[in-house]
């Protein structure tokens, strides 16, 4: 992502790691990976814009800097607990994170606040100092207080610093998160204004770097230290038996093994090729890619190699969904994979490459109402590049005042799909539905109603769907716009002109105000206005389809 990428996320990040991070003496960076980070900017979701800023941001830091890496929301739809550190605070931890944020789910919660407290428990910033850095795209969903958080850890810290930026936050919105920031003297940043970014970078990052200092005098050259010991362990993992090495989008998580062979205390979380210096003890190894997973017990020795292999079992599954034969990905669409073993589906969207365990995996493809499910066979070792197509149809629906008229827009205008075959007590199945102009659907092939709203009137288009067929949509709804003036009343409201059998005027709409507008289907009407001692007026109107009639009743 050229613009955001480099503006929102990355800018942020940097000027924080820049100006903030070089400061502290270790950081942990929180990414929120709740489920509202599918949303989109300029039509690419946030998520993505945050791993690629995040990875470029990374380049920039020194080796030397400890910084970990936490996040929350990734691994539960509905959780409140759902937050890990996945990376402890270390240095030359660039690749870690950077791999780390590419393998993140995103579908949970917000329990930010929660979150920064683990992570300032974790900096120990009662014992050292220590910065938190939040990147956020939405507020705090279960129940904790930003505000006084930062009060408790600004008064108990040694020098303990929350940073939190706003992507994509309104500022009203932000306002909920940057007392965090501000009660422990830290920044907040709105990473929504691009210009404002770049400014803040280039009189930070991009200020003139001061003169070099002059060189120190020549030293005596130091006794040579002794080689380092050789790696201790160096384990390698394959997908299937006889493969080819995995160095690429693996993790390692080590642990203590307990007495009774369960596991202990985490050792380490390492990505991509790994070798390590393991004290003396036991231990238990898990290597992991995607979905799949293989563990193993090791006993180390002093003056021992151990190369271990583990060999996953599993294959790659590569998934193309697609509204019909022949047409782009949908990058909307939700691909939920129950594998072998799984304790719970997992769900991807767009176009979706996992390793998983070997074995039949269901596979459900959901794109607007349109859902397939299908059975894929993977081998271990194998490749499966499949075409998942749902067979759906793409509507677009406007509401117009009359045919080739006005279009209606604003928050008075709803569509609502209806199955067009009435159930046995003459009603119809409703199928979905949307507010306002250009409201997009994607429908399997059948019959429907289309119940277009626009204020009071009501219309109902039938309408097919076929597979892979756009139609456009245009509903005509034979309305005009009453505007209703009703100086000193209290309540006006719109009947029918013409009363039923027992001499009623059916209601159609009212509002408790001197000035009432709303669209409504061409006809004749009476308005009443009623004041608060109980006194009535009324009048009678009009409407004509794509006119505005206005009476003023006293």
């Amino acid at each position: 992502m050229v613009g955001l990428a480099r503006s929102v996320a990355a800018a942020a990040f940097l000027l924080w790691m820049t100006t903030l991070g070089l400061a502290a003496d270790r950081v942990i960076v929180i990414l929120d990976a709740s489920g509202s980070m599918w949303a989109q900017i300029d039509g690419k979701p946030k998520l993505e814009i945050a791993r690629e800023s995040l990875r470029a941001a990374l380049q920039s830091i020194p080796t030397d800097r400890e910084i970990g890496f936490m996040a929350y929301g990734h691994r539960e739809k509905a959780s409140c607990e759902d937050i890990e550190l996945i990376v402890p605070p270390q240095a030359g931890s660039a690749g870690a994170i950077s791999t780390a944020a590419d393998s993140l789910k995103f579908l949970g919660k917000t329990p930010l606040t929660a979150a920064v407290r683990q992570a300032a428990e974790a900096l120990k910033y009662t014992e050292d100092k220590a910065t938190v850095v939040l990147i956020t795209d939405g507020l705090e969903t279960c129940g904790g207080d930003p505000c006084a958080l930062g009060k408790e850890l600004k008064a108990a810290g040694v020098d303990f610093t929350a940073d939190v930026v706003g992507f994509g936050l309104t500022a009203e919105e932000g306002k909920q998160v940057a007392c965090l920031a501000e009660n422990t003297g830290g920044k907040y940043i709105q990473a929504s204004d691009e210009k404002a970014l770049q400014d803040a970078l280039a009189q930070t990052v991009a200020a003139p770097a001061p003169p070099p200092e002059p060189a120190p005098a020549p030293e005596p050259t130091p006794t040579p230290e002794p080689a380092k010991p050789e790696f201790n362990f160096t384990p390698t993992v394959v997908l299937a038996e006889g493969g080819d090495p995995v160095t690429d989008g693996n993790a390692w998580e080590i642990y203590k093994a307990m007495f009774d062979g369960t596991r202990g205390d985490s050792v380490a979380t390492e990505y991509g090729p790994y070798k390590g210096n393991l004290e003396p003890g036991d231990y238990i190894v898990v290597a992991r890619i995607g979905e799949a997973r293989a563990e193993q017990n090791i006993r180390i020795e002093a003056g021992q190699v151990y190369k271990p292999l583990f060999t996953l079992n599993a294959g790659t599954l590569i998934i193309h969904p697609r509204p019909s034969e022949g047409a782009d990905v949908a990058d909307g669409a939700a691909v939920v994979i129950a594998y072998p073993g799984a304790d719970m589906p997992a769900t991807y969207y767009g176009d979706t490459k996992v390793v998983l365990p070997a074995g039949d995996e269901k596979v459900t493809v959901t794109i607007g109402q349109g859902v397939i499910t299908e059975t894929v066979p993977l081998a271990a070792g194998r490749v499966i590049d499949k075409d998942i197509v749902v067979g759906v149809g793409h509507v677009v629906a406007n509401a117009y005042y009359t045919a080739g008229g006005d279009k209606a827009d604003g928050t008075g205008v709803g569509f609502k799909v209806l199955k067009a075959k009435k159930k046995i007590d003459g009603t119809r199945e409703e199928v979905t539905y949307a507010y306002g102009p250009d409201s997009k659907f994607d429908l399997p092939p059948d019959d429907y109603v289309m119940a277009a709203t626009v204020d009071l009137a009501v219309v109902e288009q039938p309408f097919s769907v076929k597979v892979g067929e756009y139609q456009d949509l245009k509903i005509a709804m034979n309305a005009g716009v009453l505007a209703i003036t009703a100086p000193g009343t209290s309540k006006v409201e719109i009947f029918e002109a013409k009363k039923d059998i027992d001499g009623n005027r059916k209601s159609l709409g009212y509002a408790y105000d001197q000035k009432y507008q709303s669209a409504i289907s061409a006809g004749d009407y009476v308005v009443v206005s009623e004041k608060s001692d109980n006194s009535r007026k009324e009048g009678t109107v009009t409407v004509k389809a794509g006119e505005r009639a206005e009476i003023t009743v006293q």
